[in-house]
């Protein structure tokens, strides 16, 4: 495994044109975050990005539960916590973005948090250098970073493959007799 970086390092901005800013990551310097703690029951954190420089932003805040929901008020859980804007919500009430949580229902457990790893990605990933691969993928897999423990992997090219090519391109091979991995499988994905 990595190593992990203690504490969090800041975001050194980078500015690319288009009203756009990236954090510079590289073999000697990349962005960390603190370790991510579970938030008391009845409080949220949030990690805010944004245009204007915001980059994993934390802050903190406590569900209320006193606010009239329709009908009974019971398992029921209410923040503001976007950022201000109107959307049509009573005068009485913070603008922003307000989550509703119904805690007596559930739907679904969320296994985790990733991203894609397409050809694309591992071609660019591939061309750093080796101490600049582990700083990118420490920011995205340890606990300096943002934790992904989950990865979707296209099968076979997709639209962000340099060339089209599947798996087996024997027509009516159900049996697949001719399946096979090619390079960009091999080299990148697996």
């Amino acid at each position: 495994t990595l190593p992990c970086l203690p504490g969090a390092r800041p975001c050194i901005p980078k500015d690319f044109g288009h009203g756009s800013l990236v954090c510079v990551c590289n073999a000697t310097y990349c962005d960390t975050l603190d370790p991510l703690v579970l938030p008391a029951p009845g409080s949220y954190v949030k990690y805010e990005s944004s245009k204007a420089g915001k980059r994993l932003e934390r802050s903190e805040g406590r569900f209320q539960s006193s606010l009239r929901t329709p009908g009974s008020a019971t398992g029921w859980w209410w923040c503001h916590c976007g950022t201000p804007r109107h959307h049509g919500l009573s005068r009485g009430l913070p603008a922003g973005l307000l989550l509703t949580l119904n805690i007596s229902v559930l739907y679904q457990h969320v296994k985790g948090f990733g991203g894609s790893l397409s050809d694309a990605a591992a071609m660019n990933i591939l061309k750093l250098s080796q101490p600049a691969q582990d700083n990118l993928l420490r920011s995205y897999f340890s606990e300096s970073g943002i934790e992904y423990n989950l990865i979707r992997v296209p099968m076979a090219c997709s639209d962000f493959s340099v060339r089209p090519y599947s798996y087996d391109d024997v027509p009516n091979d159900y049996e697949l007799k001719h399946f096979r991995l090619v390079d960009e499988d091999v080299k990148m994905k697996v």
